[in-house]
């Protein structure tokens, strides 16, 4: 009888959630019905694709296609190969790591501090003109980008080595030593994307209440301390969660960032290679789409998996700014 009953309840709260679900499509028929083209566009280009997760497992033969390619042997195989004495894998996925973890970390930095500058600038046609200019970068190709770098990067003609040789330096051949490229295309992305992130933290300064400035500076506070404990504490969950969402996007770096910037050259593959610029060696040098689709699967999973933990302690440090 317990059991009945059990069964019974949990059919009317299930029957009960699918109501309130109809009941929320039929009063907001139109938004739903405007949000079909994106549903539809994230299911084929986002849903669909993971089907061919398979390939990973398999030896792909172009004749046979994806279900008709045989499974490797081990059904692991490729994976193998992509860690086992694979030197070149092993360099690209710490630089991934390291990269893209500096880029999040002083960008964060950097974003914010751009945002909290632009808050303080009274004159709204100079602050829409700053903002414009720090957001256009974001837009600009990074083909274009490139070409940018090497006029200013080049050993004959480059800018730099140009101002460096003027006062009796010896030019640098930046293209040939890999250590300058960390923080060359730390400078570069901080150029193209802080000024996005800016925008968005300033968005939630924006909406800030006035009030609680105003009583501060009735209390005496300076702009230092209105900054400091409203400000920031009041931005605290906004950069929670962008953190979050980089951190899910941590094994896949900017492929046009680090292909064009650097123009693909093998002697700065010791610092800049990534995943996603092996990957694309990969499948035009080996014509391997076995170990590329297994390269991928393994972002996608740590990605999964770095979500998930920093999800777990953000909701440990704060419920505020968690994703879920």
């Amino acid at each position: 009888m317990k059991n009945l009953k059990k069964s019974k309840t949990r059919s009317k709260t299930e029957k009960s959630i699918v109501e309130r679900i109809l009941l929320a499509i039929k009063s907001n028929w139109q938004l739903y019905l405007m949000a079909m083209p994106a549903i539809a566009l994230l299911f084929c280009f986002a849903y669909l694709p993971m089907g061919g997760l398979i390939i990973a497992f398999k030896k792909y033969n172009f004749k046979l296609g994806i279900w008709g390619s045989p499974f490797m042997d081990p059904w692991y195989k490729n994976f193998e190969i992509l860690f086992k004495n694979n030197s070149m894998a092993l360099n690209a996925i710490k630089n991934t790591i390291l990269l893209n973890a500096l880029f999040i970390s002083v960008g964060t930095v950097f974003a914010l501090t751009l945002a909290l500058c632009f808050n303080e600038i009274t004159n709204k046609y100079f602050k829409k003109l700053t903002q414009s200019i720090t957001f256009l970068p974001y837009f600009i190709s990074t083909v274009v980008v490139g070409v940018f770098v090497s006029g200013l990067l080049g050993y004959e003609h480059g800018v730099i080595n140009r101002v460096i040789t003027f006062f009796g330096g010896e030019r640098i051949a930046f293209y040939m030593e890999a250590k300058w490229w960390p923080w060359i295309l730390l400078i570069v992305n901080l150029w193209k994307g802080a000024g996005y992130n800016a925008v968005v933290y300033l968005a939630t300064i924006s909406g800030i209440d006035s009030s609680f400035y105003e009583a501060a500076r009735i209390d005496g506070a300076s702009r230092w301390q209105q900054t400091k404990y409203i400000s920031l504490p009041l931005l605290k969950p906004t950069v929670i969660t962008m953190t979050l969402l980089a951190v899910g996007k941590i094994m896949n770096a900017d492929f046009g960032l680090f292909y064009n910037v650097t123009g693909d050259m093998p002697t700065l593959y010791e610092t800049v290679d990534v995943l996603d610029t092996y990957i694309y060696r990969a499948l035009r040098q080996l014509d391997d789409i076995g170990i590329s689709s297994a390269t991928g699967f393994f972002q996608s999973i740590v990605g999964f998996l770095l979500v998930l933990v920093s999800n777990w302690a953000a909701n440990r440090y704060s419920d505020e700014g968690a994703l879920f």
